[in-house]
């Protein structure tokens, strides 16, 4: 019985990338003889155990094959006499199909360290086309190690066509490709996992919203980038370097898909972009089991980041109304996540990105301004209800409308 530690801890080790997790293969052992040595089985569709004192996963050596679609059509066998190079061969790329013994001895059959200094993401086999998560694999890798200077092999590139041409990805469960697509986006360049997946097909498949956005044309008064889709792209950028949270990278990328459904008659105008993008933003989060919390945030960014820009020329009602609309005034507000988004919107356009957002911070102020607005001398009253809100509401249009007259301008 032989472990080695496999897959991104040795990749990122080689790389001095930070690394938060530890996948070992055993070789030479059988489930029996990993639950005498202690190991907690987990694995239900083939053997892997957990080590008690670490919590580290230890899988079998084994080999697959193909049996239906998807990712989980797959039949493995595991046995004492799978090599560790069998175990490593059915793996994606070849970064991550090298091993290190308990010596800390690279073992590297298939190029790994070779593809990692030409800054390669590389397929091992031909058996990649088996799996269409690979797909969503590599472009996330790509979206990781894009800063770096990393690139996906033309080959696997065709590879990777060919599986998006074959409607594999469409055997894809949603959690899937939505695990993989939060990951992608908390990655060091977000907008490359989009950009590889169009340059392979399988954004029209998996994200056919944001695909379209690419070739509609916007004023280039406002957007001197003009295709909407390299905007989105930008605006992900933008979200990159503001937030590190999913849910904002999330609702940047979708705020804008009214766009692809804009008239022609209209072109290049957007007017009414906003609404026309609600039920594809839903139509989005339906198809991939998004969560609550992404979906909040995105719906109420699409539907309102325009008055957020608009927000030195909005009248006090309207300010109080936007306050409300993206539930700022409630104590689980989303207002940070709803500005850094906008911010990401207004800076992803070409000439604009490194420019200041001060409409953040006149909004953080108004929030203020209308939180302590109070009306507990009309509530002694005896007024209740109904009455109680409108006579709030007027009390906090008047705070605001004094904040408006007395904010600085520049």
């Amino acid at each position: 019985m032989k472990i080695y530690l496999v897959g991104g801890a040795v990749r990122d080790k080689l790389l001095n990338y930070p690394s938060d997790e530890n996948d070992w293969v055993v070789v030479g052992s059988s489930p029996e003889q990993m639950v005498d040595l202690g190991y907690q089985p987990v694995g239900q569709d083939f053997p892997v155990f957990i080590k008690p004192q670490t919590g580290e996963e230890y899988a079998l050596a084994r080999t697959e094959r193909k049996s239906g679609h998807g990712y989980q059509g797959f039949t493995f066998h595991t046995a004492a006499d799978i090599s560790l190079e069998d175990d490593l061969i059915r793996r994606d790329l070849t970064i991550n199909a090298m091993a290190e013994d308990h010596r800390g001895q690279l073992i590297d059959p298939y190029g790994g360290q070779r593809d990692l200094q030409a800054k390669l993401l590389r397929h091992v086999s031909d058996a990649f086309t088996e799996d269409p998560l690979r797909v969503l694999r590599v472009a996330r890798f790509a979206a990781r190690y894009h800063h770096l200077g990393f690139s996906v092999a033309p080959e696997t590139l065709a590879l990777m066509s060919s599986i998006a041409a074959s409607g594999e990805l469409a055997h894809l469960v949603a959690e899937r490709v939505w695990k993989e697509t939060e990951r992608a986006l908390c990655e060091r360049s977000p907008d490359i996992y989009i950009q590889v997946l169009r340059d392979c097909g399988a954004l029209q498949i998996l994200l056919p919203e944001v695909e379209q956005l690419f070739g509609i044309p916007q004023r280039a008064d406002y957007h001197p980038e003009v295709d909407t889709g390299i905007h989105t792209l930008m605006s992900l950028q933008q979200a990159a370097k503001l937030s590190d949270k999913a849910e904002v990278r999330f609702s940047v990328l979708v705020h804008d898909l009214g766009k692809a459904i804009t008239p022609d008659h209209v072109l290049p105008s957007h007017k009414g972009h906003e609404a026309r993008g609600l039920p594809l933003v839903k139509e989005v989060c339906d198809r991939l089991k998004v969560p609550n919390d992404h979906r909040q945030l995105a719906m109420i960014v699409t539907e309102f980041h325009l008055l957020c820009h608009k927000a030195f020329e909005l009248r006090p009602e309207t300010i109080l109304k936007l306050l409300k609309g993206i539930g700022a005034l409630k104590p689980d507000n989303r207002l940070e996540e709803f500005l850094l988004s906008c911010e990401a919107d207004a800076r992803g356009r070409t000439g604009f990105e490194d420019r200041d957002y001060p409409m953040a911070e006149y909004l953080r102020q108004a929030r203020e301004v209308a939180l302590e607005a109070d009306i507990s001398d009309l509530v002694a009253t005896g007024i209740s209800g109904a009455e109680i809100g409108a006579q709030l509401s007027q009390r906090q249009t008047a705070a605001l409308t004094e904040f408006k007259q007395n904010y600085p301008s520049d």
